[in-house]
């Protein structure tokens, strides 16, 4: 095909159809075809949509006027607005009940996520100057340790917002939307700046109610009499002691390793022990306080048995001076430093 002139049949036609694309919301139906459709045509304003949203979820038109501080009359002025817009009947006005129409429920959860996503996409803007400091940490970490004193790292650093996942996995800090990490391991992360802030005691301990039973738990070989409560991390934490570990290296021949309920993760041992299940071994770490409020005992104090991993802080080395990560960091080595320094319960 050549490339000469375009005859003027076909070159009115192109002219046409640009004037066509510039046309205005007025410009007749010759438009309409290559128009974005009006979306403000098929959205109902936002306030009639409300007052449906608060009033299908009290099913009450006088409730609903309470939480939006107007009249029970202009509620459902705005209510019949709305099925007018719609073309369909919302609600069932009965004299003493109000009741949704299947069209309604069907309606209802799609207004709640848009009121929702639109609260968020808010939050989100509001949120720009202050950005949370987005943190992964194993789940018995942030359950046993982290939210128990939280709330003085947020009085301490209430500029400082913390956004808090859990997983076991090694991080991938190019994929995954993190900035921080709290792993535990050898502190091997190539590639990552990595600080030991939390080394690691495992001990056996049981509820009081346990040493006033009529069972011995004087000494270790005294464990055949009581259930051993089994921590089924160590399958997948290599430097995590299991009973057998311990019984071995506490020189105990006559108990069976073996027997006893499993538990994962970690922190559900921790809770078996608290309601008198047995003897458990755990992270001393996640039971400070339990022991400190006599809520644990500590058993067996003369035995230790070493543990080869320790809690690491992890993150990109170009985030060294990210005055949050900074902050989060001492406050944890302040807070391990405190627990280390409270007397031993008597």
């Amino acid at each position: 095909m050549g490339t000469g002139p375009i005859p003027m049949a076909r070159h009115e036609c192109y002219r046409a159809a640009a004037c066509r694309c510039h046309s205005t919301p007025h410009a007749g139906k010759a438009s309409t075809g290559l128009r974005t459709p009006d979306m403000s045509r098929q959205i109902p304003p936002l306030n009639p949509l409300r007052a449906f949203e608060v009033a299908a979820r009290h099913l009450s038109f006088t409730r609903a006027a309470e939480e939006l501080f107007v009249t029970p009359s202009a509620v459902s002025h705005q209510i019949k607005a709305l099925e007018e817009s719609l073309g369909v009947q919302l609600f069932i006005r009965e004299a003493k009940a109000l009741v949704l129409t299947p069209a309604g429920t069907a309606y209802l959860p799609s207004v709640q996520l848009a009121f929702k996503q639109l609260a968020d996409a808010t939050h989100r803007l509001h949120s720009k100057d202050r950005p949370a400091l987005k943190v992964n940490m194993p789940p018995t970490f942030a359950v046993k340790w982290l939210i128990p004193r939280m709330d003085r790292f947020m009085k301490a650093h209430p500029d400082i917002d913390l956004k808090v996942s859990t997983s076991n996995h090694r991080i991938d800090f190019e994929r995954d939307d993190f900035d921080m990490a709290i792993r535990y391991g050898r502190g091997d992360y190539p590639g990552l700046h990595c600080e030991l802030c939390m080394a690691v005691e495992v001990i056996p301990v049981c509820s009081p109610a346990l040493l006033q039973g009529s069972l011995p738990l004087e000494t270790p070989s005294d464990l055949k009499h009581h259930t051993l409560l089994h921590d089924d991390s160590t399958y997948t934490d290599v430097s995590n002691p299991d009973w057998a570990m311990w019984l071995e290296h506490a020189g105990v021949t006559d108990v069976d390793a073996s027997r006893g309920p499993s538990f994962w993760p970690s922190h559900l041992v921790i809770n078996a022990a608290l309601n008198g299940l047995g003897v458990a071994l755990v992270k001393k770490n996640w039971i400070e306080q339990d022991l400190a409020e006599g809520r644990l005992v500590r058993l067996f104090e003369a035995i230790r048995l070493p543990v080869e991993f320790s809690y690491f802080v992890v993150f990109p080395k170009e985030r060294l001076e990210d005055r949050r990560i900074r902050s989060f960091t001492d406050w944890i080595r302040a807070e391990v430093s405190a627990d280390q320094q409270q007397p031993a319960p008597v």
